[in-house]
């Protein structure tokens, strides 16, 4: 049994599987405030950490992830451990995100949420990880900060993504959706609009499952 970390809505309607980024666990602050956010909104939030971070907490030291294929064998996983008389939803933070969204189309999941993807590596713009999100024909949203090193808003408008992917950008937020103090905007804020794109994103994927099986 996968060991995971649950935030139970009160009234829930669907479940959402949330994976973390490559250098911070199930239980980082960014992980904890959007699980807590999103479950006040009747979404289960159910977090997982992957094997190299179980091993890297074990021994009080960072290790590097395990390969894209050992971490997408452990979500698929923690999927088929699921209750699945509710709807699915899978996502995550960085590199969570991107292990959700080349798994999704062959999951049972009804949509993807990835915040903050990384579709290239810092000042590697040329190194692009789009792949999967180029013919994709599940309903995925991405957060993105405006100013993201790992593809800025500026960036992603030149790409020729599916027309399953819905975009929203947080002002000037970095990978984490932290914005400069001079901006004018605030971390709080753009938080609670990731918290509710997320929340908007799942209701609306199961209302229109939902019209579509009433026809």
């Amino acid at each position: 049994m996968t060991q995971t970390l649950i935030n139970i809505a009160p009234q829930p309607i669907a479940n959402f599987v949330f994976a973390h980024g490559a250098g911070a666990g199930q239980e980082s602050e960014f992980m904890n405030v959007m699980a807590q956010g999103i479950a006040k909104h009747n979404i289960t939030v159910i977090r997982f950490n992957f094997p190299y971070m179980q091993l890297a907490q074990q021994l009080g030291k960072r290790r590097p992830p395990d390969r894209a294929d050992k971490l997408l064998t452990h979500f698929t996983g923690v999927l088929d451990e699921l209750d699945k008389k509710l709807p699915i939803f899978i996502g995550g933070k960085s590199m969570g995100g991107r292990m959700a969204s080349m798994l999704l189309q062959d999951s049972i999941a009804k949509g993807c949420i990835c915040m903050g993807y990384p579709f290239h590596p810092p000042a590697k713009p040329e190194k692009l990880r789009t792949g999967d999100l180029l013919t994709i024909n599940k309903p995925v949203l991405i957060l993105q900060g405006e100013r993201d090193t790992f593809g800025t808003r500026a960036e992603i408008d030149t790409y020729s993504l599916s027309q399953q992917v819905q975009l929203r950008y947080l002002a000037d937020g970095d990978h984490s959706f932290k914005p400069r103090k001079a901006s004018g905007y605030s971390l709080d804020d753009n938080l609670t609009t990731a918290i509710d794109s997320t929340v908007d994103f799942i209701h609306s994927a199961i209302k229109k499952e939902t019209a579509i099986c009433v026809k």
